[in-house]
């Protein structure tokens, strides 16, 4: 039983906390009191504390304690909150999803004898560790990811919900999305190039350019053309265009009767009733990721893995906290028992790689009922 810790107490924390539970000691963390004690008061079995991950020496002391590491704070405070984790010399396993480049941290890490592998979610994630396995497998030329965390009900204008802050989502619609396009990257802005696409269960759906590639564009420059993007109810799109082309999303402070404060500030706090997903609220994550490329017989091969997941109301777990954060603890206990034993910064496509690890990661997910269901076609040469 290792002692564990996971940094953050969000739907998507508790989630991972709840499932690292059932084989180790752990301890949730975080800076909100009413989030630790809301924990608390539904898993006795789970330790808390109160922690300000920003207070880089006390974390580290913190830190001393504890075996493991689960990091799933806030975007804008992943790389600090990594990188305070490598230097107290411990492993970590990340979803926190920061803009910053982890393989920065590479060299620390390999210094402290540290493991840490990042962007562990569905995607970044799984489609990374899907990735990294045909990666083995076939001469890849092409890679396109579809995925998107939905609402059951749709509720006008935005028919969106998430179980995180709307900071984090507006983040997704603000960075700029990178793909590869015949070997060379583009750079576009994000909620551009849409599509419509049908998905069984779902009906059809929006899909847009977003910046979900991320380690992929540099541990795997072979492959010629690769794309991620993220999916939404159609008109979300427009309604979120009209937001960011107004000056909504700035961060440019501005003042208001003698108030300072910034538009991305007060389009959050606007936002976080309209956009927070309730507690027991229905909702789904749908992915599709396509692989093509060239097997050992020289035929072209085009490998589709579709996700439908919803809401466990036995658990009463949303299916983004489940397909976001089992991947996680699935890698978390993937390494306890020993399966990976490297040293550094480690993206999940440089996981799965190794069948082992992608073969201990799809079945801890389907034991947990997240299916990620294979088709496979071969063009004869």
């Amino acid at each position: 039983m290792t002692n564990i810790i996971v940094l953050g107490a969000g739907m998507v924390g508790s989630a991972m906390a709840v499932d690292l539970s059932k084989k180790h000691k752990v301890t949730i963390a975080d800076l909100s009191i009413q989030r630790l004690e809301h924990v608390k008061g539904k898993y006795q079995n789970i330790s808390i504390l109160q922690v300000d991950v920003c207070d880089t020496k006390k974390l580290q002391s913190v830190l001393a304690a504890y075996d493991f590491v689960v990091c799933a704070v806030p975007g804008f405070l992943g790389f600090q909150t990594i990188k305070t984790v490598i230097e107290a010399g411990k492993n970590v396993v990340d979803i926190s999803f920061f803009p910053e480049n982890a393989l920065e941290l590479d060299t620390l890490a390999k210094e402290k004898g540290v493991t840490a592998i990042v962007d562990c979610g569905v995607a970044p994630g799984m489609h990374n560790i899907i990735l990294g396995y045909y990666n083995e497998k076939l001469k890849l030329t092409d890679f396109e990811t579809l995925v998107g965390g939905l609402p059951r009900v749709k509720k006008w204008p935005f028919n969106y919900k998430a179980p995180f802050s709307p900071i984090d989502v507006i983040e997704e619609y603000t960075r700029p999305a990178r793909y590869v396009e015949n070997g060379n990257i583009i750079i576009r802005d994000a909620l551009t190039d849409c599509e419509f696409v049908e998905f069984d269960k779902v009906g059809t759906l929006e899909a847009f350019n977003s910046d979900g590639l991320r380690s992929i564009l540099f541990t795997m420059p072979h492959i010629k053309n690769m794309k991620e993007k993220t999916l939404r109810y159609p008109g979300h799109v427009e309604y979120v265009k009209v937001l960011k082309d107004s000056g909504f999303f700035s961060e440019k402070k501005i003042i208001i009767n003698g108030t300072e404060i910034t538009p991305l500030d007060f389009t959050s706090k606007i936002l976080f009733n309209e956009w927070k997903l309730g507690e027991t609220e229905e909702e789904l994550t749908i992915m599709r990721i396509t692989l093509k490329g060239e097997n050992n017989n020289g035929e072209t091969e085009e490998v589709v893995y579709n996700l439908y997941d919803e809401y466990c109301p036995e658990t009463q777990t949303s299916s983004m906290a489940r397909t976001t954060g089992y991947t996680a603890t699935a890698v978390a206990n993937m390494f306890l028992e020993g399966l990976f034993t490297e040293k550094g910064i480690f993206p999940p496509e440089l996981i799965g790689k190794h069948e082992l690890c992608f073969r201990y990661i799809i079945n801890y997910l389907k034991e947990r009922n997240v299916n990620y269901v294979k088709t496979q076609t071969i063009q004869k040469v």
